[in-house]
């Protein structure tokens, strides 16, 4: 069997009855056992995968079947799927197996969508490469050499490497945006609200977004137009409605694009994805699009306020695993004081251990005005600045990282080396607004560039309509 490039062409090889969802699911199979030594799957569901490629086989022959027959997707270690194990990476939940299937999983199958497995992440999705995993580390198919990004590194390397159609990961401060630049893909975070997090296991709650990984832009938003919209398991999900984002890919008009001046003239910006960049807004403005230069002076503060608020949440949140009730208990406890810290001593990794005791910190009574209280009044003023740009501009275009993928151990010995990883995604996540990276060109060593365009509160389908016409345009 040929590759699929496209969901379209699986629907045109349904469609001409040149092969079913049964021999779809197996060539998926068949490259992900090809492919193991890159590490994406935690787990594959070849038996329950390839039931539910039947059902479809026969809801095709019925002409009854939903809008994704025939689309294979894997899905991100902390998204919950009844009677499958989640564990989110990590030793604490060893053995997990959840009870009920999360909102946008659901959404999915009802559709017909087959998932075919779990994948590999940062653990609690606290990462950027896929490094700090109890699965092991994430390899990236382009070069194994380097990282996949993180944290839904699995998710990322899942799609590059044609282990499925599409894949879910989620986005907390650049999660699924980064990984897809690193990978060459198509990878969004919607606007926060625009996916319910029911059976999103938690890392930090106003941030956390399931988003979406695939080859092009009209897969995308296929996905998002499924997963997206109301639940009444959660209560902080948008109740608008969910446009049909895969008809109204057209850009029928000249648009205006801020760029941010700081991000272009930082330091921390690899040459390559500086030239990149502008040789984009350079090609934007040939064709007829308003494009200029706007300062953003607060950008210093943007990664710090970030890291504040989002430890002060995974603080509280991760506080329920305890051994008690669930998951991992140290064997080694002799009261229960001692098997509350050595199972969240032994069961976390440093990583999470950094980011929780950083977490309850700011949140101690002594500072908590001096950091919490504070990184909220700097968050707010971020959300203001960058919906007042985009009040006037349709869209803010900027490098989605300042690197391309980075070897592996790079910066496993300076955490804040590694969390300027995320220099360039956070700002999108600190003001709850959509982002989209799309792949921009390659390195000189052959890596993939990526190109992060941001609009407005749920305007995804303005989005995808933008970043289709960046790729063809491109072309």
């Amino acid at each position: 069997m040929e590759k699929f490039h496209s969901f379209d062409d699986i629907k045109r090889s349904l469609d001409h009855k040149e092969t079913d969802c049964k021999a779809i699911v197996n060539y998926y199979l068949k490259n992900i056992k090809t492919k193991a030594h890159l590490n994406a799957f935690v787990e594959v569901y070849e038996q329950s995968a390839l039931e539910q490629a039947d059902k479809v086989d026969q809801k095709i022959q019925a002409g009854n079947a939903g809008k994704l027959a025939g689309m294979v997707i894997g899905i991100k270690d902390v998204l919950c799927y009844a009677d499958h194990t989640v564990n989110a990476s990590s030793k604490i939940l060893e053995g997990f197996q959840s009870q009920f299937t999360a909102t946008a999983v659901q959404k999915l199958i009802d559709e017909d969508a087959i998932i075919i497995g779990r994948l590999n992440c940062d653990e609690f999705g606290m990462g950027s490469s896929n490094e700090n995993t109890v699965h092991g580390k994430v390899l990236n198919a382009l070069d194994e050499e380097r990282v996949p990004g993180g944290s839904s590194g699995g998710s990322a390397v899942a799609v590059q490497a044609n282990l499925c159609t599409t894949s879910l990961g989620t986005d907390t401060g650049g999660s699924v945006r980064q990984p897809a630049a690193f990978t060459g893909l198509v990878g969004i975070k919607p606007t926060y609200s625009r996916v319910s997090r029911f059976g999103l296991i938690a890392y930090a709650s106003s941030f956390d977004t399931i988003g979406v990984f695939s080859t092009n832009v009209k897969d995308n938003a296929l996905v998002l137009e499924v997963i997206a919209g109301q639940d009444e398991n959660d209560s902080t999900v948008s109740r608008k409605a969910v446009p049909q984002y895969t008809q109204q890919l057209e850009l029928d008009r000249p648009v205006k694009v801020a760029y941010l001046k700081e991000t272009i003239e930082s330091e921390a910006l690899q040459p390559a994805i500086k030239e990149h960049t502008l040789d984009i807004l350079q090609k934007l403005k040939e064709e007829g699009h308003q494009v200029e230069e706007v300062d953003f002076p607060l950008l210093e503060y943007v990664l710090p306020t970030y890291y504040i608020l989002t430890t002060a949440e995974a603080s509280s949140n991760l506080s329920r695993f305890d051994g008690v009730k669930y998951g991992y208990r140290t064997p080694n406890a002799h009261n229960l004081e001692s098997m509350y810290k050595l199972t969240r001593s032994e069961g976390f990794g440093e990583e999470v251990k950094r980011r929780i005791m950083l977490g309850t910190f700011v949140l101690s009574a002594s500072y908590y005005d001096a950091y919490f209280t504070k990184a909220q009044k700097v968050r707010r003023l971020i959300k203001e600045f960058t919906e007042n740009l985009l009040d006037n501009y349709d869209y803010i275009v900027l490098p989605t990282t300042p690197s391309t993928a980075f070897k592996f151990g790079e910066h496993s010995d300076d955490p804040v080396a590694m969390y300027l990883e995320d220099l360039y995604t956070v700002q999108a996540s600190v003001s709850g607004v959509p982002a989209i990276s799309i792949p921009n060109g390659k390195d000189e060593n052959g890596l993939p560039i990526g190109l992060q365009v941001i609009a407005n509160s749920f305007k995804e389908e303005a989005l995808y309509a933008f970043a289709d016409y960046i790729m063809k345009i491109k072309k």
